[in-house]
């Protein structure tokens, strides 16, 4: 059992964002409209009753396999490359089906939390998490205000499933609101694209402020650097696809070399649909603010949204709903 995690990527996942749980999920409600005196009890004696028969792949499954399969590289048995914890609203009890499904698909889970309804959030710094991924609004809106750590509401599982490169790892992020701070994207959503090109290109020089997501990135390359290939050989690959383009690019460029992590891929899309860029890079999963970029993508890749800071202007300005936008 790993006990040494100063090093290791750990990620914490919602039992409904690793598997497929719309069907008790569908019973509870159900049963809560219907009688919410017996809702538990009705959902409980579904679980028990099904126990043995695995749940589907979720959103999150692609990924979780994925980062898993890095521990081949794992040196010191004490302090593997990747952790994933398993955090659910379901009781002990009623786990038993995701634990289950844990073991039918071989995943090497050995860590859960399990609290009968209660909030998982406040487990997390216990159990070290870098990276936190749920079907819960709630919970992830949580997270971010708190800067916990990196967290999102994953979208429903993509329609189809893709093959991805063996062996490797394949994350694609955002920029603005995500792996940077929103002070950019306020400017381009209060006074307009050209004030912002303008307002970006005058601060080439200044780095970014780190987002919701710097830290992951941070930790993956530092992941990288435990792995026994060169970087630009690793198994970790990652792409930035912003909505970004020139003269605006040149201090996300910037910015990602100050913070001394390396980027394979990025694309700088100009305000068109990112959704073919990430058909062909095909990400294990996708991370972005915006449901207009996110709803497209995932109907064929693993998205996850990343909510703004409760205390954000981001989260009181108008949605953007035309195409072409920044980001």
């Amino acid at each position: 059992m790993p006990t040494n995690l100063k090093k290791t990527l750990v990620v914490g996942i919602s039992a409904t964002a690793l598997f497929d749980m719309d069907e008790s999920d569908r019973i509870f409600l159900e049963s809560k409209d219907n009688d919410p005196d017996n809702a538990i009890e009705a959902y409980r004696n579904y679980m028990l009753k099904n126990e043995h028969i695995p749940l589907g792949p979720g959103t999150g499954l692609p990924i979780v396999e994925a980062l898993l399969g890095l521990n081949r590289y794992q040196q010191d048995a004490d302090s593997p490359l990747v952790e994933v914890v398993v955090m659910s609203r379901n009781s002990p009890d009623t786990g038993v089906r995701v634990l289950n499904t844990i073991r039918k698909n071989k995943l090497a889970i050995s860590r859960s939390a399990f609290t009968a309804g209660e909030t998982v959030v406040d487990y997390l710094s216990a159990f070290d998490v870098d990276l936190f991924l749920t079907t819960s609004i709630e919970d992830a809106q949580k997270v971010i205000d708190a800067r916990a750590c990196a967290a999102a509401v994953v979208k429903a599982p993509p329609n189809s499933h893709t093959e991805r490169p063996e062996g490797q790892v394949r994350i694609a992020f955002d920029g603005d609101a995500v792996l940077f701070d929103d002070e950019s994207e306020l400017v381009y959503k209060t006074q307009g694209l050209d004030k912002f090109q303008t307002h970006e290109d005058s601060k080439q020089d200044i780095p970014l402020k780190e987002g919701p997501y710097a830290n992951l990135l941070i930790r993956l390359s530092k992941l990288q650097e435990r792995l026994p290939m060169r970087i630009e050989y690793s198994p970790i690959r990652i792409a930035l696809v912003t909505a970004r383009s020139s003269p605006a690019e040149m201090r996300v460029i910037k910015t990602i070399r100050n913070w001394g992590v390396y980027v394979d891929e990025a694309f700088f899309m100009g305000g068109l649909d990112k959704t073919k860029i990430l058909n062909a890079f095909n990400p294990h999963i996708f991370f972005d603010d915006q449901d207009i970029h996110l709803d497209r993508a995932a109907k064929t890749i693993p998205s996850g949204k990343v909510p703004y800071l409760s205390a954000s202007k981001m989260s009181v300005l108008p949605v953007v709903t035309v195409l072409k936008s920044k980001d």
